[in-house]
């Protein structure tokens, strides 16, 4: 297919994954939703439906969470030996890999991701997610305490209890594992709330689980809407954690539910502004192809893409020019294709929230240098777009745009780009490019952000904790501090002998 253009009248060169699972997971089995009600889920390279899936609400979420419920206070999971979960799950893993085509698959089709990136790095790294944790199931254990008193102390870890994870849909593999693998790994059981933009994956790793040996009611998923079932699930008092990946907005409300109910903690990774910042001793090359992949990968569907983008005046014109060939140079089309780089928004709505921000930038005063259009007349293509002239109270400047937008600025000297880097709300992350160490070493310190990025971006692994600053959440998803977050620990105490305390 040509970037140029895109009538629709060519005939599909991919063939549709098949689509094997349809229904709610609960205690091991598929049901249909007691409602009888289902919903569909779009292929956004066509705006068609591609499947129709069982719609969860709360009726569904109190029988998950109760099978859940029973398989945390009853079953098998929490009371096995690490080294039993570790070895189901790396199982789970070896299956993800034996599927990887399918699942990919389903992804592109479904969320209308790049194939061969779900391919060759998101799904494999599903299964890296999997053995990482895996290999800390058996290494769970407390701690023994020097009393002041006649006193023998120690703790205990132990499985915090049923977990609601609620995933979003621009990540819908990588976000399951980023949530499922920790709680699994810590002795857990779940309900999984997928969004409804990209249900299917999520049910395909629930059979998955149950051919791994992982019992029945340790993993439930229930598709179906936020207000509904998210809802439910947020507001549960049998559930005794959220987890949760998705807007701030949401991020509050769940927050509130969780406090009205059972006060139960919650961890939240929201949203996101991110500014790469490029200076003057940066390879413009370089710092172009960083500043493409931050922002457009995935067309801009990334909680950490960099959005704003901050050169040093001295390399600024150069950088623009570039910027903007390069922007061009991505190729539009059918996620499938192995030449295309740029595929559809997930949905239509996404793609009329992107492009009402580009009217907005355009009537607040930025430039519109490339793209800005819907690519097309059938699907969800939106064009790379680049903007300059952008000041910091624009609304392109400051709220998740969570599109293939974006926004260039200059700046003079650190302490300005400094201050203008933390001008706002979020603090996911940051991107700095420069071979200067000393820069690097003080941008690094001085922007408040969970994960900065020195001459790369995207730089994720299972051992690098990943969250937010300020509105952008708290808690974190990958590393052993991830784990921590779905244990508890209990501390016991034991007279010595002969102590006063007998």
């Amino acid at each position: 297919m040509a970037s140029d253009g895109h009538d629709g009248s060519e005939e599909k060169k991919f063939i549709l994954p098949e689509i094997k699972f349809d229904k709610l997971f609960i205690n091991g089995e598929f049901v249909d939703a007691l409602s009888g009600k289902k919903f569909d889920t779009i292929d956004p390279r066509t705006g068609d439906v591609l499947a129709r899936v069982a719609e969860g609400d709360k009726e569904d979420v109190d029988l998950a969470v109760k099978a859940a419920r029973e398989a945390f206070d009853h079953g098998r999971w929490p009371r096995m030996p690490g080294t039993a979960r570790r070895k189901i799950m790396l199982k789970f893993a070896d299956l993800i890999d034996q599927h990887t085509e399918e699942l990919s698959s389903l992804e592109a089709a479904d969320g209308g991701k790049l194939f061969s990136g779900l391919k060759f790095m998101e799904i494999p790294f599903c299964g890296e997610i999997l053995r990482y944790f895996a290999g800390a199931a058996d290494k769970i254990h407390g701690e023994t305490l020097k009393m002041s008193r006649e006193l023998h102390g120690y703790t205990l870890k132990e499985p915090i209890g049923v977990v609601g994870h609620i995933i979003p849909w621009n990540f819908p593999s990588t976000l399951f594992f980023f949530k499922v693998a920790p709680a699994l790994a810590a002795g857990c059981t779940m309900v999984v709330k997928p969004a409804e933009q990209s249900p299917l994956t999520a049910l395909y790793y629930a059979h998955l689980a149950k051919e791994a040996g992982i019992p029945d009611g340790v993993i439930n998923v229930i598709t179906g809407f936020g207000p509904t079932a998210g809802a439910a699930l947020s507001s549960h008092m049998d559930v005794d954690k959220i987890s949760f990946t998705g807007s701030t907005e949401v991020g509050r409300l769940i927050m509130e539910a969780a406090a009205k109910s059972n006060l139960k903690p919650v961890s939240l990774e929201l949203g996101g502004k991110s500014p790469i910042i490029i200076f003057d001793d940066a390879d413009p090359n370089i710092a172009v192809q960083l500043a493409k992949l931050a922002v457009f990968t995935n067309k801009g569907e990334v909680c950490v893409a960099a959005s704003r983008v901050y050169i040093q005046e001295g390399i600024y014109e150069e950088f623009v020019k570039k910027a903007v060939e390069s922007a061009k140079s991505l190729k539009i089309g059918d996620p499938f294709d192995p030449e295309v780089n740029h595929g559809p928004q997930v949905d239509k709505r996404q793609f009329e929230r992107v492009l009402s921000y580009i009217d907005l930038g355009k009537k607040e005063g930025a430039t519109l240098l490339t793209g800005g259009r819907q690519w097309g007349e059938k699907g969800y293509y939106i064009e790379p777009t680049v903007f300059t002239d952008v000041k910091e109270d624009m609304t392109i400047a400051q709220e998740e745009i969570f599109g293939p937008v974006m926004s260039l600025m200059k700046f003079k000297t650190v302490e300005e780009v400094i201050e203008k880097a933390n001008k706002t709300k979020y603090g996911l992350a940051a991107g700095i490019v420069t071979k200067d160490l000393n820069i690097a070493n003080r941008v690094s310190r001085s922007v408040r952000a969970g994960i900065v990025w020195i001459n790369c971006y995207f730089a994720y692994d299972c051992d690098c904790p990943y969250g937010g600053y300020k509105m952008s959440g708290f808690g974190k998803d990958l590393g052993l501090e991830s784990l921590e977050g779905y244990l508890q620990t209990k501390s016991v105490i034991t007279p010595i002998y002969n102590s006063p305390w007998l």
